[in-house]
């Protein structure tokens, strides 16, 4: 647990302790923002275990959003206030939050569970206090605010750390993956809606929780936001592709897989793909492109059943 040892990256106030693999999941990067009076700690991926003595010096942590790879390092911090959005502050405070943040069903449930709790040392924080958009939180000549940008989940947040313009965006993380909005909270709507407000933002830095890691350059955080907005059209237009072959069942399309690969297994993939697919398939109901084909089925509007 020597902080030296792991790669990290200082901008102004702000250090960047990076994850395996930029923070791929089931790791993350880890961003420390320190004030004259006071150090906050933004998330605490898994990383977080490998930096313990760094994590001892937080006064405080402030969740971006809550899913289990952001929480991993809860347990380092027992003493310290965690403030979370309202929006996923019931995720944070139980495991019956938790459980209705993902919206799976218990046999995934159950075995998740266990897993989240081997993996990322799960630990439920009753204690948590909720915050609001545009709460800010002043640690001493840096300011740190909070920006709500649901759609990954619906408390997700940017922390804007100000004067600096340096922005935490969480797990609107540039991948080449996409958007995922696959949970109970999740939605595909706000996610656009927040993508399209992102780049507005008084920033001249971008520090994603996974993958891309940081971003220095206004025409390289234009780009990779481009592409990773881009994800959400190309899911679209395979989903239609999918259905002028012939109309499909739900279960049709959650087997023929829309975000993840054929070989991928992990325990909540299924139930993502059936949310996230769900969501583009009441859009496309929505806008008259796609209709449903009794008893069960969806097909492209206008086209008959043979």
């Amino acid at each position: 647990m020597d902080p030296s040892t792991t790669p990290s990256l200082r901008l102004g106030p702000v250090t960047v302790y990076f994850g395996e693999k930029s923070g791929k999941y089931p790791d993350g990067n880890q961003v420390v923002v320190r004030g004259r009076d006071a150090t906050a700690a933004f998330d605490t991926p898994q990383v977080a275990n490998r930096i313990a003595p760094v994590l001892a010096d937080a006064d405080l942590a402030i969740l971006g959003h809550v899913h289990e790879d952001h929480m991993a390092g809860l347990h380092l911090l027992r003493d310290k206030p965690v403030h979370v959005h309202r929006a996923d502050l019931a995720a944070a405070r139980s495991w019956d939050g938790l459980s209705l943040h993902y919206g799976y069903p218990a046999a995934v449930l159950e075995p998740l569970r266990k897993k989240i709790e081997a993996d990322f040392h799960y630990l439920p924080r009753p204690d948590a206090a909720g915050y609001d958009d545009g709460t800010v939180w002043d640690l001493g000549g840096v300011r740190v605010h909070a920006v709500h940008m649901p759609g990954h989940t619906a408390g997700h947040c940017v922390l804007l750390v100000e004067p600096d313009g340096i922005a935490f965006i969480g797990d609107i993380d540039l991948s080449g993956f996409g958007p995922y909005y696959g949970d109970a909270t999740s939605s595909l709507a706000d996610f656009r809606r927040s993508l399209a407000r992102l780049g507005d933002l008084p920033a001249g830095a971008w520090i994603t929780s996974h993958h891309r890691g940081v971003v220095t350059e206004r025409a390289a955080f234009d780009e990779a936001l481009a592409a990773f907005a881009a994800r959400i059209d190309e899911r679209e237009a395979r989903l239609l592709e999918l259905l002028a072959a012939g109309p499909r069942t739900l279960d049709d399309l959650v087997r023929e897989r829309l975000l993840y690969p054929p070989g991928a297994d992990e325990l909540w993939i299924d139930c993502a793909e059936r949310r996230s697919i769900a969501q583009h398939l009441d859009e496309l109901v929505a806008q008259g492109r796609v209709e449903h084909a009794p008893p069960s089925a969806y097909r492209l509007r206008g086209v008959k059943i043979a």
